[in-house]
């Protein structure tokens, strides 16, 4: 008994699903590439999956059938299926026979007949015992004879397949005539036992499920290397390494266990004690190994060389490659993700990163995980940037130490990848020794390969991003520096026309006290500027203020210079904005000078100031020469295009670029001969809803 069950429904329950599952997984996972000479994949099932299918799952409905009948295992239904599963065998290897030899090797119509004459008497033998022609002794003595027969047919085919096929052959098909050969000879002694005592034994026929247990994986194993079957029996590797990891945890340990149990049971006195030692010792031992990377690695090299036809899951070596370069740790930087993409791979422990800008000549060291940094530069001319033969070779610098000389001690090197991105060597990453021997084949480099390729277009798309970002930096700096630049020639304007007044009016107090208030008015919007043109200049805040009161104060500090020239016109509202006052005061002067040029001596620029709505509007009038329609359109704006002699052609760009900036715009209205008006539109802020917002 097992768990209170008998012996027989344990073993047969155990084999049925065993069968089960595996009859289910070549039904659901199977394709056929055109056995049959249809060439392709068209989705119908071969020919060969469907046989081994069929024989798996009759196997698995016999022995669920002698499990639930289990009172009565050698007749009715589960009798009929015995026999059923045995020619379905047969039957799977005379096709296996027939695809695998040539025509000249092999003797299909003499195993074809035998299997013939076994089925033919085993249904005479039916047929007599329903119409009660032969006794019943007779008929058992004949049943049991033709099992018998059936099982010699089996081995004799079995054996003529695996001596008569060619040595390549042979490697997917010893597996497969272990296991079937094994059940036929099981089959063998216990139909001869059967025959000699004139029963069948309960031990053999009770051992027999045990047996077909045991042949299963080697079917499954044997199955999944033989491609031509077009079975693709795809098991996960993690599961299968798990799996592995706890049967042999298991087996240690319960090995351990029996060991204990029989030095207890020998009398000794210390016997539990040593059994509780060794099994506690097992635990440990256990624990160890499992988290021991060489360990592991060991154990997933044997799984995958012996129970995969691929050494790698493509889809999860991609799927690893891309989320470790993906960097889900934003604090690992790309040449160690680089370089962990590149040795899992391979297994390595370690790594080294090595890059060339494309305005290079040397390979400096970029990264390193778990291996020295700082390593020097290899220059274009090296052995082992020759030995990459333009990107296209992955080198084995273990087999060749020569190739690493000049580069100073590198602990562990042993293989070179290189980094090939647009027809051009960027890079290569220098892997160490793997914790556990790995059989380097012509799969294991494609695949490098391939994630190499991913490694270079990733280091690619970040030195984009990196020139791109330092770009931009260049852009805003340059654009803050012209800015500076335009606004110092507005105050060097001021300056030299406060000059030429100075001639006239240098004895006049009052002049004297405006001089002095706009030369220091000068030198502190000049120190404002030059601090803008920091790299670093934090965003500058908009402020609640008051058009009217900063366009006015404009007017006041231009009237010793201009006169009368300058006109403010207002509707009275006291409308508030939310703007950077100097840049606001940048904007209001620069139209106001443009202006001013424009016209004529003498001649009034009138400003004029309303608020409409939700808005406020300013308007810089002139009577100058204006401007037409296409030179709005396509040069007014333009940076560094201007019509003025010394000027930059960045004052009306900045000027726009600073109202759109603070939610507004700069609208213009010209006509030639006639003047311009320069429109500022602001949106308009109440006091109690104004908030400071970046604008820089």
């Amino acid at each position: 008994m097992i768990f209170g069950l008998p012996v027989l429904i344990v073993l047969h329950g155990v084999a049925a699903a065993f069968y089960g599952l595996l009859a289910i997984l070549i039904l659901l996972r199977q394709r056929n590439p055109g056995l049959d000479g249809a060439g392709g994949r068209s989705g119908v099932p071969g020919r060969t999956g469907m046989w081994l299918a069929a024989a798996c799952l009759i196997t698995a409905l016999w022995a669920l059938t002698v499990a639930l009948s289990w009172n009565a295992p050698l007749a009715g239904l589960a009798n009929l299926l015995d026999v059923g599963r045995a020619l379905g065998w047969y039957g799977f290897l005379l096709h296996l026979y027939r695809r695998t030899l040539p025509a000249e090797r092999r003797s299909a119509r003499m195993f074809t007949a035998m299997g013939a004459m076994v089925l033919a008497l085993l249904l005479g033998l039916s047929l007599l015992d329903r119409l009660g022609h032969v006794s019943a002794p007779w008929w058992w003595l004949g049943s049991v004879g033709a099992r018998l027969a059936l099982s010699v047919s089996s081995l004799l085919l079995i054996e003529n397949l695996y001596f008569n096929a060619t040595e390549d052959a042979r490697w997917h098909l010893n597996l497969l005539c272990v296991a079937i050969g094994g059940l036929a000879l099981y089959d063998l002694m216990l139909y001869s036992d059967a025959l000699l005592f004139r029963r069948v034994s309960l031990a053999l026929f009770e051992g027999r499920a045990s047996a077909f247990a045991m042949a299963a994986p080697l079917i499954a194993v044997a199955a999944v290397r033989n491609r031509r079957w077009a079975i693709d029996i795809h098991v996960s590797r993690d599961a299968v390494f798990r799996s592995a990891t706890l049967l042999i945890s298991g087996l240690f340990l319960m090995g351990l266990a029996v060991t204990g149990e029989i030095f207890r049971r020998g009398g000794s006195e210390w016997g539990l004690v040593a059994e509780v030692s060794l099994v506690f010792a097992g635990v440990l031992t256990i624990a160890v190994l499992l988290t021991s990377g060489s360990a592991r690695s060991r154990m997933r090299a044997v799984l995958v060389d012996n129970f995969f036809s691929h050494r790698f899951d493509y889809r999860q070596q991609w799927l690893r490659c891309v989320e470790t370069l993906s960097a889900p740790e934003a604090y690992v930087p790309l040449p160690m993700r680089a370089i962990r993409a590149a040795a899992a791979i391979v297994d390595s422990p370690a790594g080294m990163l090595f890059l060339r800008a494309p305005e290079e000549v040397a390979f400096a060291w970029a990264g390193s995980w778990n291996m020295p940094a700082g390593m020097e530069p290899v220059p274009p001319g090296h052995a082992l940037i020759g030995a990459f033969r333009d990107g296209g070779w992955i080198v084995d610098v273990a087999a060749e130490p020569g190739l690493l000389a000049g580069l100073g001690a590198v602990p562990r090197a042993w293989l070179a990848v290189p980094l090939r991105h647009l027809g051009q060597l960027a890079g290569f990453v220098l892997l160490a020794r793997p914790r556990a021997p790995f059989r380097l084949d012509r799969e294991v480099y494609d695949l490098l390969r391939i994630v190499a390729a991913e490694i270079a277009s990733r280091v690619a798309e970040q030195r984009a991003s990196q020139e791109l970002s330092q770009s931009r930096d260049l852009r805003a700096y340059t654009t803050r520096f012209a800015f500076v630049i335009h606004d110092i020639k507005n105050v060097s304007g001021q300056l030299s026309m406060l000059l030429a007044n100075a001639e006239t009016h240098a004895a006049n107090p009052e002049f004297q006290r405006d001089m002095l208030a706009t030369v220091r008015a000068s030198v502190a919007k000049i120190t404002r500027l030059l601090a803008r043109l920091a790299a670093n200049e934090a965003p500058r805040r908009a402020a609640l203020i008051s058009p009217a009161e900063r366009i006015g104060a404009i007017v006041e500090s231009r009237r010793p210079l201009l006169g009368a020239r300058l006109v403010l016109e207002g509707d009275g509202a006291d409308a508030a904005i939310g703007m950077d006052a100097d840049q606001f005061d940048a904007v209001i002067n620069h139209l106001l000078d443009n202006a001013l040029e424009a016209s004529g001596a003498g001649e009034i620029v009138r400003i004029a100031l309303r608020q409409d709505g939700l808005r406020v509007e300013i308007a810089v009038i002139d009577r100058g020469r204006g401007m037409d329609a296409q030179f709005v359109r396509d040069d007014l704006f333009r940076p560094f295009r201007s019509t003025k002699q010394g000027g930059h052609g960045i004052g009306a760009f900045q000027a726009r670029a600073l109202l759109r900036a603070a939610g507004g715009d700069l609208l213009v209205a010209s006509v030639p001969g006639e003047g311009t008006t320069m429109r500022v539109v602001l949106p308009c802020l109440r006091v109690a809803d104004a908030t400071a917002t970046a604008v820089g």
